[in-house]
């Protein structure tokens, strides 16, 4: 058993709170758990070494960090350091309810428990240590039939040599409407093990942004589960940078007739950095759809890893479902392993899947150089012609107006490698 595993079980046999019922299941699985190896298949193409042998410091410092607000944004902030919430928004709007994890009203607690870890899959290993050590993070319930206009924005900053065992729980109640910011920063050397499980409601709207920009030495093992009922809508947005150790798990569980999700995740790794998304669809009934498009742009030796899985259960007949990944690799030392997967049970569906890999086209370069471009802002413009237009299909035009030049940076960043 690695020491950070050994070290997380010890931990959590400590651990005495409101959700210890459910704590105490996934502690038994988590005993049974092995460490992953090249050997375990969903962590065939992703190493764990960097973590295996760690053990990290837990809310012990209260460094300052500075932190900016998305420009042009109104939102309502919940601004983590180190595992701490600085403070809980006053003068919500009605409806919106935001408890901390530490402090949730017993009210809340009821419905909470009910839902905690049942939107996520229960042998992820990192989910597992999340159930076990969860002791930041916030509850969110949005009242039936309102519509929450502000975005909610939550931030985590972690310090050199700390770790944040961090859980978010979203209820968006029927004919409701919620925008979620997830926003992960940093590049010192520590740890973001980040799990969020959201149920949206028959006829409710989620708009969900999750980005992960930790760069460098900072760690990162980070899960998105969505529960849809009927005629539920998702519109989710993932944009991830790499790391030395970036995995992100996202899982969508269509439960209701006429469930719609729709999908776009970009990932771009500089030097040397690696990202892994695993994405899977559960299709349980008919008449839903899923349309996940998925593009990358991988610098030098980096190496990206997509696992995209939709699963059409038998009962899911009338399911229409795409995904597509597009891969664009740098240098020739760029790497990806992409597996796009259809499962299906059901005769009656519409399905498509299918991955690319190409280089950067060598023939626009010269195109645009010989034109007076000069050979940098090129490159700047065709990565971001390949992304462009997922950044475009973003709802909310203030946050990709605020994107956009992050991602400008960026390109430069790998471009200046090549």
């Amino acid at each position: 058993m690695s020491a950070y595993l050994a070290n997380a079980i010890e931990q959590g046999q400590l651990v005495n709170d409101w959700l210890t019922p459910k704590r105490l299941g996934s502690m038994a699985l988590l005993q049974q758990t092995s460490w992953p190896t090249r050997k375990t298949e969903s962590w065939k193409y992703t190493s764990v070494r960097s973590l295996e042998k760690k053990t990290f410091e837990r809310g012990t410092t209260n460094d300052e960090h500075a932190f900016s607000s998305i420009a042009g944004l109104d939102a309502i902030e919940l601004v983590f350091v180190n595992g701490v919430l600085q403070q809980l928004p006053e003068g919500l709007p009605a409806g919106l309810s935001i408890a901390s994890l530490e402090n949730v009203p017993e009210s809340t607690q009821v419905w909470a428990r009910e839902q905690f870890n049942v939107a996520k899959p229960s042998q992820h290993l990192f989910g597992l240590v999340n159930d076990v050590l969860a002791d930041n993070g916030v509850i969110v319930d949005v009242a039936e039939g309102v519509t929450i206009d502000t975005p909610i924005h939550l931030v985590n900053l972690v310090s050199e040599n700390n770790e944040t065992q961090q859980r978010v729980i979203v209820r968006v109640g029927q004919n409701a409407k919620v925008t979620m910011i997830e926003h992960n920063t940093g590049s010192v050397e520590s740890l973001v093990n980040h799990v969020a499980e959201y149920f949206v409601e028959e006829s409710a709207e989620l708009e969900l942004y999750r980005f992960s920009f930790r760069t460098e030495k900072a760690l990162t093992v980070s899960g998105a589960h969505v529960q849809l009922a009927k005629k539920a809508k998702l519109n989710a947005t993932i944009v991830g940078f790499g790391s030395e150790l970036s995995r992100m798990d996202l899982d969508v569980l269509h439960r209701g007739e006429n469930a719609f999700a729709k999908i776009n995740a970009i990932y771009l790794l500089a030097k040397g950095e690696h990202f892994d998304l695993h994405s899977t669809i559960e299709h349980e009934i008919g008449h839903c759809v899923t349309d996940e498009t998925v593009r990358g742009i991988v610098g030098e030796k980096a190496t990206a890893v997509f696992n995209g899985r939709i699963h059409i259960h038998r009962d899911a007949q009338k399911t229409l479902a795409e995904l597509n990944n597009k891969n664009l690799l740098l240098t020739d030392d760029a790497k990806i392993n992409t597996k796009p997967e259809l499962e299906i049970y059901a005769d009656d569906v519409r399905c498509a899947h299918g991955a690319t890999v190409a280089e950067l086209d060598k023939s626009a370069l010269y195109y645009m150089t010989s034109r007076g471009v000069s050979r940098d802002t090129a490159l700047v413009m065709l990565n971001f012609g390949f992304i462009n237009a997922l950044v475009d299909e973003m709802p909310n035009a203030v946050l990709a107006e605020w994107l956009r030049p992050i991602l400008k940076e960026r390109f430069v960043k790998m471009n200046a490698e090549l």
